[in-house]
């Protein structure tokens, strides 16, 4: 079965929702026109094989697409161990940072507020916030 509009637009909102929580202190950017929302730290870091300056790094984002919501969580990617925090979310994770949401149920809010809170302490050890 497709994923209707309202179905797409209420697990858009519980996902930013939860980013919201976390911003401040993290650095939100969004696209209210083509419905993306992304967050990333609050300190210029180095980034890349040639070390240049960014803004931020990268936290996680949310997008609308046609078939699904997409969450993109970086932290996932570099360390294994967010999957203990969130054991239903990562039902969802196509890749390695991607997860894909077609139904209301599948995104857990309590779970996906833990997950961002390790995400962040994570960020905050690794230097990436102030």
């Amino acid at each position: 079965m497709a994923i209707t509009d309202a179905t797409r637009l209420i697990i858009f909102n519980k996902l930013k929702t939860q980013l919201n929580k976390i911003a401040p202190p993290m650095v939100a950017k969004c696209d209210d026109a083509a419905m993306v929302y992304e967050i990333m730290g609050n300190k210029p870091v180095p980034y890349g094989h040639d070390k240049k300056i960014v803004p931020g790094m990268y936290f996680a984002s949310i997008a609308q697409r046609k078939d699904s919501v997409a969450f993109y969580f970086f932290p996932a990617y570099m360390n294994e161990g967010m999957q203990a925090y969130a054991p239903s979310l990562f039902k969802c994770l196509k890749g390695k940072t991607c997860f894909h949401f077609k139904k209301e149920e599948q995104v857990d809010e309590k779970e996906l507020e833990t997950l961002l809170t390790a995400g962040l302490q994570a960020w905050i050890k690794l230097g990436y916030m102030n």
